[in-house]
C-alpha cells in the first residue's frame, strides 16, 4: 500500500515538478505564440484583409457591369428608337417615289393617249382625203360617160346606176 499512498501523498518534490512543468508549458506556449501564432494570425489577417479587397472589387465589378448593362440597355432602346425612325423616313420616301411613279405614268399614258388620238384623227383625215379622192374619180367617170351618152335623163339614172354597181355599194355605206 505504499505506493498507493505516494500517488495521493502530495510532497515538495511532486509540487516542485508540477510549478516547474507549468512554467515549462507557460514558456512553451509564449515561443510558440512568437513563433507559430503570430505568423498564422499575420498571415490570417493578410488572407482577410485580400479576401474582403476582393469582395470589394467584386461588388465595384458588379456596379460596373450593371451600369454598362443599363448603358447599353438605353443604348439598345436609342437604336430601336432610331431604326424605326430610319423604317418610318424609308416607307415615307417609298411612298414619295410611288406616287412620282404613278404620276409619270399618268402623264405618259395621257401622252401616249394623245398621240393616239392625233394619229386617229390623222388617220380619219387620210380616209375621207381617200374618199374624196374616189368621189372626185367616181364623178370623173360619171361625167365622162354621161358625156359620152347624150343628156337624155333615163340614160344618165341608168349610167349612174351602173357606175354605182362597178364600185360597188359597200365603198358608199362605209
Amino acid at each position: 500500500m505504499s505506493d498507493w499512498s505516494r500517488v495521493f501523498d502530495l510532497d515538495l518534490q511532486l509540487l516542485q515538478d508540477a510549478v516547474l512543468m507549468m512554467v515549462a508549458i507557460f514558456v512553451l506556449f509564449l515561443a510558440a505564440s512568437y513563433f507559430l501564432f503570430n505568423p498564422v494570425r499575420s498571415m490570417l489577417e493578410k488572407r482577410k484583409s485580400k479576401i474582403k479587397d476582393d469582395l470589394d472589387e467584386a461588388a465595384k465589378a458588379k456596379e460596373e457591369a450593371i451600369a454598362s448593362k443599363d448603358e447599353y440597355e438605353a443604348k439598345l432602346k436609342d437604336i430601336e428608337k432610331e431604326a424605326e425612325v430610319i423604317m418610318a423616313d424609308a416607307r415615307k420616301r417609298a411612298l414619295d417615289n410611288e406616287h412620282r411613279i404613278v404620276e409619270e405614268a399618268k402623264a405618259e399614258a395621257e401622252r401616249i393617249m394623245e398621240r393616239a388620238r392625233t394619229e386617229a384623227e390623222l388617220e380619219k383625215q387620210k380616209a375621207a382625203d381617200e374618199v374624196k379622192k374616189q368621189m372626185v374619180v367616181l364623178a370623173s367617170m360619171i361625167a365622162g360617160k354621161v358625156v359620152k351618152a347624150s343628156i337624155d335623163t333615163t340614160v344618165q339614172e341608168a349610167m349612174v346606176n351602173d357606175t354605182l354597181k362597178e364600185i360597188g355599194e359597200s365603198t358608199w355605206l362605209s
